[in-house]
């Protein structure tokens, strides 16, 4: 299974991911959390990612796909994976499908999560991470609605989009997640 949890940041993609992953034995692979695990080990990529993440921008897709495809290669991969953060351009979603049919595999599913943007900004100040300022946020929003939201359009072709109201408790989003995905809550 591979499934790709997408939507702007603060709607808790990431939650979700981590929920279905560890509820459902799926690994998980967060960019985010990866581009952190390379600035705090001091890695070259690590490097080049740390001034570009601080400034709210996107990481070029070249960095981000070579991240992902290493990333990838973990054991905890070898049956699946919940992606989280990727692909953020419509590059990365070729880049994704193309390593994954290097493997015979393809995307099962894309959960788009939606919630209001006033809520995302109240959801993120509260988050209280270095790099979560309302001037840095608001960049991050607006990098995303004209770079990363058409993605969603390049996978609505692959009737593999499905889409859950993010703004909802943790518990019910997730519940709306399962269904979406047709599991069962676990």
């Amino acid at each position: 299974m591979y499934i790709v949890f997408f939507g702007a940041p603060g709607v808790g993609k990431g939650t979700q991911a981590q929920l279905v992953a560890s509820r459902n034995t799926i690994g998980h692979l967060s960019t985010g959390d990866e581009f952190r695990r390379n600035i705090r080990e001091g890695t070259g990529l690590g490097k080049q990612v740390q001034n570009i993440v601080e400034s709210g921008a996107l990481v070029p897709d070249e960095l981000t796909t070579a991240i992902v495809r290493d990333a990838l290669a973990q054991e905890k991969f070898a049956n699946g994976c919940i992606f989280d953060g990727f692909p953020r351009t419509i590059q990365q979603a070729k880049d994704l499908d193309a390593i994954l049919a290097e493997s015979g595999s393809a995307i099962t599913c894309i959960v788009n999560i939606e919630v209001p943007e006033s809520e995302i900004v109240s959801r993120l100040l509260l988050r209280g991470r270095a790099d979560d300022n309302e001037e840095v946020i608001r960049k991050r929003l607006a990098v995303y609605h004209d770079e990363t939201a058409p993605v969603i359009d390049y996978y609505y072709a692959t009737s593999k989009v499905v889409t859950v109201n993010g703004n909802s408790t943790m518990e019910e989003v997730y519940d709306s997640v399962m269904a979406a995905l047709g599991l069962n809550v676990a």
